[in-house]
């Protein structure tokens, strides 16, 4: 990915009739948002950040070798919004912006659908866990 300075030094909400999210100051470069990245995914859990860590890898080394300026911009404008919110704590509740879901190819439907999927069963199993564990542990439960 090829940074181009003037084209980092700002980045806006140009041509919206209502910004989604305030504009950040100024775009990082590839090499410090991916570092930034990374170092974000500190403060999850062991399977969040695997699963996180894996993702920006397999994203960054795909839009390795985009040359054009506007998905540039855009890949690096989001992957910085991203790491902001990963910063904070405000994603835990946050539902997905609708405009964003309607501009979702149907592949990328199927993943975050694939994805819902995996996390309601992993909850599941969580919960059957807990509650053999507390089965367990209760008195006269002595088998």
């Amino acid at each position: 990915m090829r940074a181009f300075g003037r084209l980092l030094a700002i980045a806006t909400d140009a041509g919206a009739s209502k910004p989604f999210r305030p504009a950040p100051m100024a775009l990082l470069p590839p090499l410090p948002l991916y570092r930034r990245l990374l170092r974000a995914h500190r403060k999850l859990g062991v399977e969040e950040r695997t699963l996180g860590d894996m993702y920006v890898k397999a994203e960054w080394k795909a839009h390795k070798n985009v040359d054009n300026p506007v998905h540039i911009i855009g890949f690096l404008t989001e992957w910085q919004y991203y790491a902001q919110t990963i910063e904070g704590d405000s994603w835990k509740d946050e539902k997905m912006d609708k405009t964003k879901i309607d501009k979702m190819s149907d592949q990328q439907i199927g993943q975050l659908y694939e994805l819902m999927q995996t996390i309601r069963k992993q909850e599941q199993e969580d919960a059957a866990e807990e509650a053999a564990e507390e089965a367990k542990s209760k008195p006269g439960n002595d088998k």
